[in-house]
């Protein structure tokens, strides 16, 4: 078991954590900064992200009004205004910093400006891109700008275990003990299976979302809620859980797929058009916007119609757009639906919803501070009050740069005032022994996603809440059993921490009695005529 010490701890190696760890190493080139990652460094939710990032770029049909507008549109009334006016009004900034350190966003042949996307919910086109690969293009300049500050470390293979409060220290820390402070965390090192205790003056989570909590979902498969799930046991606040987006179109695939693939809602913004089997087009029946209405309600119009009909999924037509500027646009798209005998340009693309963005997370306020001192939080698992009840398409890069942003001004003349807290103790795990079965966790992680896509997925009701509840309750403890019992593993962790957002997700959808952004439930389909976040 190691001892690391480290200025600033950022667990997570996406957009939100190395955007963080840049910024902080070239101010401060005497600091150490220490990035936690799973797997490996490339690996994160920022890689899959296709459409793009939101920006105000062109201020002769765009402006800052309009963007903000939107976004409070698809945030349902839940959205913070001043957070929401934050992130537009700085974002551009951010994107332009992005650009010098050398991403190459989409630019219109001849006059050189860039090929600005629209999506579902925005009023102007404002959509950078890359193709249809723009989060691997931004992931791949963030870690090439990281490997010019020499004060960087990325430890690869190291899970994040749980962070270490006074807790640790022999103290009882409860949900409302004032003063909570984060002084590290504990992780597991996968190569040598060791555990490390790693202190620090400064903790910051950046470890993306929890999709993987349902069986069809777009995010990648190291998204299991870890920072969300940490945050909660160390007693910190997490909020709005119960919006839970949808991305309408993911491409179905019969056989199965995890992640299933996104079509990316630039698609829909470029012209393609949400259709039945017979070609019939259905959008009119549910919103003015037709395929580009906000994601919440293109995903249950979907969800609706192919209950309605009995069919496992709907169809994207998009036969009468340009072969040569959508496979342009859509390289990935097109060679991905080629590879499963569906040629777009003649075909109808099969779609269905797929768990894609989590609204909710740890709260932090406008400076990316939890309600833990010392710990902070950026990226999708925060909860920043910019998306409320439901994300604007590609808000979230932008939400993650400008959060990096404001923590590393935040943090800059605090640093020296944070001390370590020594006498941490390592971790124990005495009378614990190696699991005899994996097929226990493996089994629990089936039972969960069943559970959580069948009883707590786009459309909820009181008895399927209940039903949920209960059945997650024996999850829980089966696997908190196992978790006294057996030596730690990332399969156990990750089922434990699972469990832990499933819980928070469906507790949150039963206290919340109206319908709302995300949140569409049988027994409550009108809103209340009041604002109201639900935290625990």
């Amino acid at each position: 078991m190691a001892r690391i010490q480290t200025d600033v701890l950022i667990l997570g190696s996406g957009i939100a954590g190395l955007t963080l760890a840049i910024k902080t190493a070239k101010a401060n080139p005497a600091r150490r900064v220490l990035v936690l990652t799973k797997t490996v460094e490339g690996e994160s939710n920022t890689r899959y992200a296709q459409g793009g990032v939101a920006a105000v770029w062109d201020k002769e049909n765009d402006n800052y009004l309009k963007h903000v507008e939107d976004t409070l549109d698809a945030g349902d009334g839940l959205c913070k205004r001043e957070v929401v006016e934050i992130v537009v009004q700085e974002g551009p900034q951010r994107v332009q910093e992005l650009i010098e350190w050398g991403a190459r966003f989409d630019k219109e042949k001849g006059s050189g400006s860039y090929d600005l996307a629209r999506e579902g919910g925005h009023s102007e086109h404002r959509i950078l891109h890359y193709k249809d690969l723009t989060g691997w293009e931004m992931q791949r300049t963030i870690m090439e700008e990281a490997q010019r500050y020499p004060n960087i470390e990325v430890l690869e293979h190291y899970f994040a275990l749980d962070l270490i409060t006074q807790h640790h220290l022999g103290r009882m820390v409860i949900r409302v003990t004032p003063g909570i402070e984060c002084f590290g965390c504990y992780a597991l090192n996968k190569q040598n299976h060791e555990i490390d205790t790693i202190l620090s003056r400064v903790t910051v989570v950046c470890t993306g979302g929890a999709g993987q909590v349902y069986k069809s979902t777009t995010n990648p498969v190291i998204a299991s809620g870890d920072g969300i799930a940490m945050t909660y046991r160390a007693k910190g606040r997490v909020e709005n859980m119960e919006f839970v987006q949808f991305h309408p179109t993911s491409l179905y695939n019969p056989a199965g797929e995890n992640p299933s693939f996104l079509v990316s809602e630039a698609v829909r913004g470029f012209g393609a058009i949400l259709k039945s089997a017979e070609g019939e087009e259905f959008m009119h029946l549910y919103d003015e916007r037709l395929s580009l209405a906000p994601r919440d309600i293109v995903a249950r119009a979907i969800d609706s119609e192919m209950k309605k009909r009995g069919t496992d999924c709907m169809y994207l037509d998009c036969r009468h757009l340009d072969k040569a500027a959508f496979t342009a646009h859509f390289p990935t798209i097109y060679d991905k639906c080629l590879s499963q005998g569906i040629d777009p340009m003649k075909d109808l693309i099969p779609v269905v919803p797929a768990c894609h963005y989590m609204c909710g997370g740890i709260w932090v306020d406008e400076h990316g501070r939890s309600s833990i001192m010392r710990l902070y939080a950026a990226g999708e698992c925060s909860s920043t009050g910019l998306h409320g009840a439901n994300r604007l398409a590609s808000n979230s890069l932008l939400e993650a740069m400008v959060f990096a942003h404001r923590i590393y001004l935040d943090i800059q003349d605090k640093l020296e005032d944070w001390n370590f807290q020594d006498n941490v103790p390592d971790w124990n795990a005495e009378g614990t022994t190696d699991p005899k079965e994996m097929v226990l966790i493996t089994q629990s992680i089936k039972e969960l996603k069943d559970v959580m896509s069948y009883y707590v997925g786009i459309v909820r009701s009181n008895v399927r809440l209940k039903r949920a509840l209960d059945r997650l309750f024996l999850l829980y403890q089966e696997t908190e059993e196992l978790y006294r019992n057996t030596t730690i593993s990332p399969q156990l962790m990750e089922l434990r921490n699972l469990i832990t957002i499933a819980y928070l997700i469906t507790r949150s959808a039963a206290h919340r009695r109206e319908s709302r952004g995300l949140h569409f439930t049988t027994d409550y389909p009108d809103k209340l005529p009041f604002e109201e976040y639900s935290v625990l």
